[in-house]
């Protein structure tokens, strides 16, 4: 599934070249190595060159100067510096990781803070999730303080609970308040069901698990922000004091 989103991502960002403007050595092994050509390059040292995506990953071709061989691999300068990574994070991995940073606000989260906050945050948690909890409680400051967005969207895997606990949430009056006074009672404090689950509210957690499994998370609570140079970043896991500061700005 995730290889799909990300082909379908390259495609709507126009970021794939037609075919027809690809020679035919560099096509047809592109095809026989499931291959996705991106665009021609312009690399140093004058050998004819594209960008391709193999699989979730980067690949830069060569053509040979008579036209019917092909080189794959990185590119490397004099000094053993790769520069195909360079083409990798411009022309693939920042688009990708703008789109998908629209997909996410795309989305229905509890949102905590306003919305013309300086920085906004997405995380996918778990109320069963004991570190989902404790980046909760560090956001908290920034979030009062205006700085930051938090927006929480719940997934439930964790425990053969931790549905019903979500589905209590997402179906309180207030959600937004509901899961905060469940975060700030650790846990124990858990609003009344109202019934069973709507089909709505199952259909929620099953598209925030859908995103979470596309972005290439496995865990909770994980983490997505964009940084100074619009790039999509991803924490997993309990961010460390540098990462909380990267993520959220300076301590108000």
């Amino acid at each position: 599934m995730k290889k799909l989103l990300l082909l379908s991502l390259l495609m709507a960002s126009g970021l794939t070249q037609a075919a027809d403007d690809i020679p035919d050595a560099v096509k047809n092994f592109s095809e026989q190595q499931d291959i996705t050509i991106i665009k021609k390059i312009d690399a140093p040292g004058g050998a004819p060159a594209w960008l391709g995506k193999y699989q979730d990953m980067g690949v830069t071709l060569f053509l040979t100067p008579d036209g019917k061989h092909v080189v794959s691999g990185y590119l490397y300068d004099e000094k053993g510096k790769n520069l195909s990574e360079a083409y990798f994070q411009k022309e693939i991995y920042a688009p990708l990781g703008r789109e998908m940073w629209k997909t996410l606000n795309a989305a229905h989260p509890l949102k905590e803070g306003a919305d013309n906050a300086p920085r906004r945050v997405f995380v996918f948690a778990d109320p069963f999730c004991p570190y989902c909890k404790a980046f909760w409680s560090e956001a908290q400051p920034w979030v009062k303080a205006g700085k930051v967005q938090l927006n929480t969207l719940l997934v439930a895997f964790l425990n053969s609970d931790s549905g019903r606990y979500a589905s209590a949430i997402l179906t309180a009056k207030d959600p937004v308040a509901a899961w905060r006074e469940y975060e700030l009672s650790g846990g124990k404090t858990l609003p009344k069901p109202e019934g069973s689950a709507s089909r709505e509210t199952v259909e929620t957690l099953q598209k925030h698990q859908t995103l979470m499994d596309s972005l290439g998370a496995s865990a909770t609570p994980a983490i997505y922000y964009m940084n100074g140079q619009n790039e999509l970043q991803q924490v997993v896991g309990m961010p460390d004091e540098k990462q909380l500061l990267d993520m959220f700005g300076p301590k108000p």
